[in-house]
Order: structure tokens, then sequence, then C-alpha cells
């Protein structure tokens, strides 16, 4: 029990469809003080009907349901996106048995905090779990490195949400899409530190995405689409 000066303790939902799983995982993240998890689901219908009355802080969820068929392939992404459509402050942790870039792709888009493998130890989960429910992001750079590669790769024309950008502001998402803070963003375009964070927050609404890895994948595409721009 959390001493009684202590924060409230973390709430986390579950989302697997193999009940050991659940009950692993379950079993190690109540045994922490100051993580409490308050509900669980086997599929995406239960997911969606049970987590939002719930309240929970960090969602953690499998990308692939179904036991692996068509059906199931990256369902638990979409479970994410529809929580957070619900619910923006909550952190989706995406736990998969799968190293695979598009699913990573995919759940950047849908607005996940964090994407681990089921392998990972269990106090790495644990501190993964605090880590996105401190509000910062938890995705490996290694395989966001692939996912961005992919994304300078790709043909597709600019998204049509880039368009919606001032000059100013395409300037600034593409200083994000390098990886630079507010602070390094401000000092190389000689603005205050606290403009360039309302500007972030502006270029994501404008964008239609809620994480600031978000904006840096379409970063990398409006800096695709300068070729044929010119």
């Amino acid at each position: 029990m959390p001493a009684p000066d202590s924060p409230p303790p973390i709430r986390v939902f579950l989302l697997d469809d193999h009940e050991v799983v659940r009950r692993g995982v379950r079993e190690l993240l109540d045994g922490e003080p100051d993580i409490e998890v308050v509900g669980e689901a086997a599929d995406q219908r239960e997911a969606l009907a049970r987590a939002p009355a719930l309240r929970p802080h960090v969602a953690v969820l499998d990308v692939r349901l179904g036991s692996g068929t068509a059906d199931g392939d990256h369902e638990g992404i979409e479970v994410c996106r529809e929580l957070r459509t619900r619910m923006p402050e909550l952190a989706c942790l995406m736990l998969t048995s799968f190293d695979d870039d598009e699913a990573l792709f995919d759940a950047i888009m849908a607005g996940a905090a964090g994407y681990v493998l089921k392998q990972i130890k269990g106090s790495d989960l644990v501190n993964a779990v605090r880590t996105v429910a401190a509000g910062a992001s938890l995705l490996d750079p290694a395989a966001t490195a692939r996912v961005m590669a992919r994304v300078r790769g790709e043909e597709d024309p600019v998204p049509p949400e880039l368009a919606r950008l001032s000059p100013r502001e395409r300037e600034i998402l593409a200083l994000v899409g390098e990886g630079l803070t507010n602070r390094q963003i401000a000092r190389r375009l000689y603005l205050a530190e606290k403009t360039v964070k309302n500007r972030i927050s502006v270029i994501l609404a404008k964008l239609g995405v809620g994480r600031r890895v978000q904006a840096a994948v379409l970063a990398e595409r409006l800096r695709g689409g300068r070729g044929a721009d010119g």
C-alpha cells in the first residue's frame, strides 16, 4: 500500500487476448506500490466498452489480437487510436511479440506513447509504464529511425494536412523532425522558447496529431516533398 502522503497510484488497463499473459502482467504491475491495474480485456470490443469508464492513466495494449489471424492484425493499434480519441490524456504502451516496422509506424500515428517487445524484462516493463505515465515517450530510437527512413523513401504526395501550415510553422516542424528541443529551435530561429512551445501546439492541432513524434514523422514527409516542389 502506498504511504498516506504519496501520490495516487498509476491506473493501468490491460488488453491481451491471452489470459496467461494478462494474468502475468497484472501480477507484475499490481506488485508495485505505485501502480494499480484497474481493468482488463481480451478483445477490442471489450476494451472499448470497459476502459473509458475506468479512467486509466496508462493502457498496455497487445498490438496483435485474434492469435495472429488477419482479423486481429494490429487491432490493438486501432484500440489505441479510439481510446486516445475519447481520452486524449491516456498514455498507450503497445506490447508485441514482433519487431514490426509497419506496426511501429501505425502505433506512432495512432498516438502511442511507447512500443515494447514482450521479451522485455519485468522490471523494464514496470519502468516503461512509469515513463509513459509521466508523459514521456518510450519509442526505441533505432526502430524509429527505420520508420523515418521508410517515410523518406516513400513517393506518396505530401499529406494535405501540411498545406495548412504557414511557412514559419513548416520551418519549425522541420526542426522538430530533426529532433531539436524547443530551446534549440528557439535559439536557431531567434524566438522565445515559450513562442516555440505555443507554435508547436498550434502545429500539432493543425496536423490533427497529439504527440511530437507523430509530427516528426510528417516532417519527414514534408522534407521528402520538397524535392518535387523545388
